[in-house]
């Protein structure tokens, strides 16, 4: 098998000394529902364990929640209420929309909270080593004493990077590079105690904890978005190496960005997507077959009518796996002929095709295509009466290429309420404005299939259910 390591820029030979693959993968900073992007990841993520362990392996999967940082102290300010409780509300709705889409749940899912002292421990021996310092309550990573700092994922110089580095005037450090494993509390903060007096942790130093902790020094594959190469993932490297003494990943994976109608997912443009969102509408497969079915290095475009057309591509997955159900529980006992026999042989090829895409790279494309010449083998196969095993061989065969993916599963329902309707028409609203008539009218048509009736007026926008 090859996975393309980001460390090195190009494909090379996954390996592991035994069977046990140690992965590390960031996971969602906790303060609202995850979006499209995120969701992407994820589903990668799930779907690189799903196939080694489907090779053989056995995977220990540990995936963070950031259950304190900046966003969520605002978070918790704007809900009148604290950061514990935006967490906890928002883990649980990651739950929610993890298992929805078929996600596995991680080996271990830490919170940056629940290691403290972890975190403690792996700055002292930072500050012991000369690689950080104490400034004011803060403790900052000294980039400088780590020369190699920039060139693992970033690919430039201490040099290049100087250029372009800037201080927040609230704080004090040696140099601009220098970033920060530990904040001093200000009023009104979540805070623990510390060596340096009361605090909480940086963003970057929890991940290098965590992976220590729950993995050991080093770690098989680290996953994440590709927008976390830098500074979060460089940053990592550093800390980690230069407290460990070791290498800290040997496979960087990292996933590509969802773009919206060819466009950058932004808030600001009206063309921000939780999965939540999207799943009210589709369902969920729908959601995971669209992150499947491009490559994960590659950027994926999100259209109005791409669900759609994922929805009907799981359509025909379902009713391929309904049609092996009804010709099984309508097929004899029988035994299988020799030419029954042979055809389930020229079957096993199908998996042989799925095991080399995806042995290069993880290409889940390909991979889904040889599963859809499989489906249309299979439909061909079972026009005529079969008897009931070779059925349900054949169900076997296909399902096990199917939860590589994580395609097999009972779809979750989520209730659409009047809160996710009228931002849908929120959207349609901007879209008009912006004389995006397109994709206007792609959310009308949204609201429609859900039942929801628009009437424009020169009031504005109503709505109504429709009458069953």
């Amino acid at each position: 098998m090859k996975l393309y390591n980001s460390l090195t820029n190009q494909k090379e030979e996954f390996f592991v000394d035994g069977n046990t693959v140690r992965i590390y993968a960031c996971g969602p900073t906790v303060y609202d529902f995850f979006h499209v992007g995120n969701g992407r990841s994820f589903l990668l993520f799930d779907t690189l364990r799903r196939y080694l362990i489907f090779k053989g392996y056995k995977v220990l999967y540990v995936q963070n929640f950031t259950d304190v940082d900046d966003k969520m102290i605002r978070r918790a300010k704007e809900e009148n209420t604290t950061v514990a409780k935006v967490a906890e509300k928002y883990i649980q709705e990651y739950f929610t929309d993890a298992r929805g889409l078929n996600i596995l749940d991680a080996t271990t899912h830490p919170r940056a909270t629940e290691i403290i002292p972890a975190i403690i421990a792996l700055i002292q021996d930072l500050l012991k080593a000369g690689h950080a310092y104490e400034s004011n309550g803060d403790v900052y990573f000294r980039v400088r004493s780590f020369p190699q700092y920039g060139t693992f994922l970033l690919k430039q110089s201490l040099e290049d990077l100087e250029s372009g580095a800037r201080v927040d005037v609230s704080e004090i450090k040696e140099d601009a590079l220098d970033f920060a494993l530990w904040k001093a509390s200000k009023p009104g903060e979540p805070a623990w105690d510390s060596p340096w007096g009361k605090g909480r942790p940086g963003w970057h130093i929890e991940c290098s904890a965590m992976a220590k902790q729950y993995l050991g020094k080093t770690i098989d594959i680290h996953c994440g978005g590709h927008d976390l190469k830098f500074p979060h993932h460089e940053n990592e490297i550093a800390q980690s190496q230069c407290a460990n003494g070791c290498t800290f990943a040997r496979f960087w994976f990292h996933v590509g960005f969802v773009n919206v109608n060819n466009e950058k997912m932004s808030k600001s443009k009206h063309n921000f997507f939780t999965v939540r969102d999207l799943a009210r509408i589709y369902g969920y497969l729908p959601i995971r077959y669209f992150a499947v079915s491009a490559h994960y290095r590659n950027p994926i475009n999100y259209e109005p009518d791409i669900l759609e057309q994922a929805k009907t591509s799981m359509e025909r997955i379902h009713n391929c796996r309904t049609n092996l159900d009804f010709a099984a529980e309508n097929g004899n006992d029988g035994a299988l002929n020799s030419e029954q026999e042979a055809l389930l042989t020229e079957f096993a090829v199908f998996r042989k095709r799925f095991i080399e895409e995806m042995d290069d790279d993880l290409n889940t494309a390909n991979g889904l295509a040889v599963i859809f010449d499989m489906i249309r083998k299979i439909n061909t196969a079972i026009t005529e009466h079969r008897p009931k095993e070779f059925c349900l061989a054949l169900k076997r065969q296909l399902d096990e290429l199917l939860n590589v993916l994580g395609l097999v599963q009972e779809e979750t329902k989520i209730d659409l309420d009047e809160a996710q309707i009228e931002t849908l028409i929120a959207r349609r609203q901007a879209a008009r404005k912006e004389k995006n008539y397109t994709e206007a009218d792609a959310i009308r048509g949204q609201l429609a299939e859900m039942g929801v009736i628009l009437e424009d007026t020169p009031a504005g926008v109503r709505w109504k259910k429709e009458q069953k």
